[in-house]
């Protein structure tokens, strides 16, 4: 009884520590590698933050290649999307905590790809909601996201390493979901497999902000490899833009002009897919097809690796489909 006692004290006063920690009463050292990339929040509208991750592969600067973003409101914070890695989170959380000492209440996930998922244990950790797009359950329940931790507790150790976890969302979204915090409003939008197995974007009214995730690919190639790139470039035709002043993607500088905004990745998807698919029309084998487009305007940007694989599975996509029909 004595030992029972003692367990649920222990259990009891843990949780108001953590409680603590979350609302920015106490700030300890945690069990995190520390990181040593600068990371510095951008304002975008009254409520409405941001980080860039540099432009890079996935294990360059410590594995801060992506953006994430949060909101402060009067009763909490919401972030969007959580970094490649637990260190980085932690250094985000440290940033938050600067501006406000408010809790974080909910971690709006664009998608499960590493490098927005693996700071998620730093939020969940505090309480945090974890609302993720449905379709994430297909990732998580995958052979691939286990191989592609163990890969990351390899490549970016020690900031991913045998502590860092998968997390399993509190909530799936697979229709428009709607909330308040402090007095401003959201709405998480998702839109099934677009750019993954499932994403999604968070819209702040009151701020007119929409974080995109990777909709939207700003100064790098698009990562196309298992997406889906005609419902990918229709998500982006039919973008309406006329309540929104800022769009914060997943990669790249946020912008005040939605339509420009959106401008590269639509035209980057449909060079490769448009393409493909007359080079898969005419059996033009992959090689001579990929050998023949000129890409000049794509070779020497950050990620351009990505071109050929990005545009080998397109054409296996193309050419799968038109075997079918």
């Amino acid at each position: 009884m004595v030992f029972n006692r003692i367990g649920l004290f222990a259990g009891i006063l843990m949780t108001m520590l953590l409680a603590d920690v979350n609302a920015g009463n106490i700030w300890t050292d945690t069990a995190y590698e520390s990181t040593s990339v600068p990371m510095e929040p951008v304002q975008v509208a009254a409520h409405s933050y941001y980080v860039q991750g540099p432009a890079g592969t996935p294990t360059d600067n410590e594995g801060f290649m992506s953006n994430a973003g949060f909101v402060v409101t009067d009763e909490g914070v919401v972030v969007f999307d959580a970094l490649g890695t637990p260190s980085l989170a932690y250094l985000l959380l440290s940033k938050i905590r600067e501006i406000t000492s408010r809790p974080v209440v909910k971690v709006v996930v664009s998608h499960y790809h590493a490098d927005h998922i693996y700071g998620l244990q730093v939020f969940k950790d505090l309480g945090a909601e974890i609302i993720a797009p449905a379709g994430a359950s297909d990732y998580l329940n995958s052979p691939t996201a286990k191989g592609r931790l163990q890969q990351r507790r390899e490549s970016l150790f020690p900031w991913v390493d045998e502590k860092t976890r998968l997390i399993m969302p509190d909530r799936y979204i697979d229709e428009p979901y709607y909330f308040q915090l402090g007095g401003v409003d959201f709405l998480v939008q998702p839109l099934g497999s677009t750019h993954s197995e499932g994403d999604q974007t968070l819209f702040v009214k009151q701020d007119h902000v929409l974080y995109v995730g990777d909709l939207i690919f700003e100064g790098r190639i698009p990562f196309v490899a298992g997406a889906q790139p005609e419902q990918w470039m229709a998500h982006l035709e039919k973008l309406d833009a006329t309540s929104i002043e800022h769009i914060v993607p997943g990669h790249g500088p946020a912008s005040n002009d939605p339509r420009k905004a959106l401008a590269f990745t639509l035209e980057y998807l449909h060079f490769v897919h448009d393409n493909m698919a007359n080079a898969v029309e005419n059996l033009v084998p992959f090689d001579e097809a990929y050998a023949t487009l000129d890409w000049s305007r794509y070779e020497k940007m950050p990620a351009a690796q990505a071109n050929r694989m990005n545009a080998y599975y397109v054409y296996l996509g193309l050419e799968a489909a038109s075997v079918g029909e």
